[in-house]
């Protein structure tokens, strides 16, 4: 679980970035604009960012707990 946050981190900051500089037209309109596609897998990475965050805290408490346990 630790490692899936830690991966959901990488991942979904690095794919935030990217969708934030896109250039293939898909991302912004002609204007410079946001569009549908943007905010659909802006919000997919915000959500996934969070899960990831939540799934990999779980997996920090389990691990200090096994330490104290041990």
């Amino acid at each position: 679980m630790l490692a899936f946050g830690v991966w959901s981190w990488v991942i979904w900051i690095t794919f935030a970035k990217n969708l934030w500089k896109d250039g293939s037209g898909l991302a912004f309109d002609d204007a410079g604009d946001p569009t549908a596609y943007f905010w659909v897998h802006l919000l997919l990475a915000i959500t996934s960012f969070l899960l990831g965050t939540a799934v990999g805290l779980i997996g920090l408490r389990g691990v200090r707990a096994l330490r104290r346990t041990s």
